[in-house]
């Protein structure tokens, strides 16, 4: 079945052909769907911190940075923000030569208002002879979309958001990449002064990255009273899945070689687990605000760092207590408590001894903590916070996405419709255990809550396989705890422009 070629291919990716057969199997198969129990509310599931409770946790916090414990702040940054721009694409590809829906009249009506604004009409000067107003007073509105799309222009249409202009200061327009730097002194910067950043970028952008960082981070430092240690990664080749065609046989391409896809944000699994750090921040690239909105912002990232730290201290003192030879059955009892109570995990066995109850507690405490902050749903596309069944029989908090629910399920689909809480992406991991020793986070994915997706090559179409998604299944064994946080946490930038709303400004 493997020609020369493609196994010098695998070898090349560090990808094993057991690799590709387990592959191949999912695509003739497809995916199993995870039984849903119910969408997790504040009455089961999601933590409501009030005032009181609220000050012990970020006391807990404040006290954990004084120690000599490594906080890093972990930002998947390589996508592409092309698209941002759909709505500008189809623009210049239009009949029309002037701003027509919604979408574009917005744009140009407003289009003083973007970070990018100085550069763009620089851009149009260079390219064109003439400032935006001119061009547009010309109806030449598609030109000034070409400078800032195209390559020969800003070309904005084929970079990463993380490169993007997105806010205005007066000392000099910001990046998201330069509002991480400065977000991460809000709740991540040590008792020396050091905060630690990686960015996950793609290898065709990150000296561009590097260069940023490099102009950068040393008069943020000076502002900020942080010195800042900053790496990179890239999506490694032996996470690539390989896509197949319609009869889910391997998709070859006109030379013959066989054609492997990047395996989705759940690959950056890998990367995580190659940072060595006692606890991690989350956050994707999008999701900044300006300087003026970050104090607020960052109150409940330190508040999600305050119950990850409290819980695990819990579970730490409970898994030493297992160990020791003076365990009673009134500690199995209260310890068996948290894991239901506070950890949300119910489970329908009962036990037959001691031992076999320790078994279990072991089992549900010695893995990795992850805290998620969670906002009332507001329409927003993607997954939820849910409670589901797990492999082993036992139910726990999951983050899912719709593609990991069975769409003829009433119950299932009624939970994911009518869900009170929204995903947006804001994760404190613990990824040591109570020995100081780092979990291995591979041991812990659901390899079976990948998803297939279809898309063309050449104007063929084919298969291609997504693996567990970062904070789905590829966390999907972790201890979670859901906490609710409001909705001005979440300011994503999703379309160009979603930049001219207040939270932007």
């Amino acid at each position: 079945m493997y020609t020369i070629q493609d196994l010098n291919l695998l070898q090349e990716k560090g990808i094993s052909q057991a690799q590709i057969e387990a592959q191949l199997n999912y695509f003739a198969t497809g995916f199993p769907f995870l039984p849903i129990i119910a969408a997790a509310s504040v009455e089961k599931g999601i933590m409501r911190i009030n005032e009181k409770d609220e000050k012990v946790y970020l006391e807990a916090w404040q006290s954990y940075l004084e120690g000599n414990e490594k906080v890093t702040k972990f930002v998947p940054a390589s996508g592409a923000a092309s698209r941002m721009f759909k709505d500008l694409f189809a623009f210049i590809d239009a009949e029309n030569d002037v701003p027509t829906t919604d979408f574009e009249k917005t744009f140009f009506e407003h289009i003083q208002q973007f970070a990018f604004y100085k550069v763009l009409n620089g851009e149009c000067k260079e390219l064109f002879g003439k400032d935006i107003p001119t061009l547009c007073a010309e109806n030449r509105y598609k030109d000034v979309v070409r400078a800032l799309l195209e390559e020969e222009g800003l070309n904005y249409g084929n970079l990463p958001k993380g490169l993007l202009l997105f806010h205005s200061y007066p000392e000099g327009n910001r990046t998201p990449t330069g509002e991480h730097l400065t977000e991460g002194t809000y709740y991540a910067k040590d008792q020396n002064g050091d905060v630690n950043l990686h960015f996950t970028v793609s290898e065709e952008h990150k000296p561009l990255f590097e260069a940023l960082i490099a102009a950068r981070q040393s008069a943020y430092g000076q502002k900020l009273g942080a010195k800042f240690h900053t790496s990179f990664s890239i999506q490694k080749p032996s996470t690539d899945t390989i896509a197949v065609d319609m009869n889910n046989q391997p998709f070859r391409e006109d030379d013959g070689a066989l054609l492997f896809r990047p395996g989705g944000h759940g690959a950056l699994i890998e990367n995580l687990n190659d940072i060595d750090s006692d606890v991690i921040f989350i956050k994707n690239i999008d999701n900044v605000v300006p300087d003026r909105l970050k104090a607020g912002e960052a109150h409940y990232k330190n508040l999600l760092a305050g119950v990850l730290v409290e819980m695990q201290q819990h579970a730490f003192y409970f898994l030493e207590k297992l160990d020791s030879e003076n365990v009673t059955s009134e500690d199995l009892a209260k310890i068996l408590a948290f894991t239901k109570n506070e950890l949300c995990i119910s489970h329908s066995e009962t036990f037959s001894s001691d031992d076999e109850l320790k078994t279990y507690l072991r089992a549900k405490l010695n893995r990795p903590f992850r805290v998620c902050g969670m906002v009332k749903n507001v329409g927003e596309p993607g997954g939820g916070p849910f409670i589901a069944k797990n492999p082993d029989g036992t139910t726990s908090p999951q983050i899912l996405e719709s593609s990991q629910i069975d769409t003829s399920d009433e119950k299932a689909m009624s939970a994911f419709k009518n869900g009170s809480h929204f995903n947006p992406v804001d994760l404190v991991c613990g990824v040591k255990n109570y020995k100081g020793e780092k979990f291995d986070l591979t041991k812990f994915v659901d390899k079976n809550t990948g998803f297939i997706s279809y898309k063309s090559k050449g104007g063929k179409a084919l298969k291609a396989l997504e693996l567990p998604g970062l904070w789905n299944g590829a966390m999907s064994d972790w201890n979670t705890i859901f906490v609710e946080v409001p909705v001005s946490t979440f300011n994503p930038v999703k379309t160009v422009n979603d930049l001219l709303r207040p939270e932007h400004q």
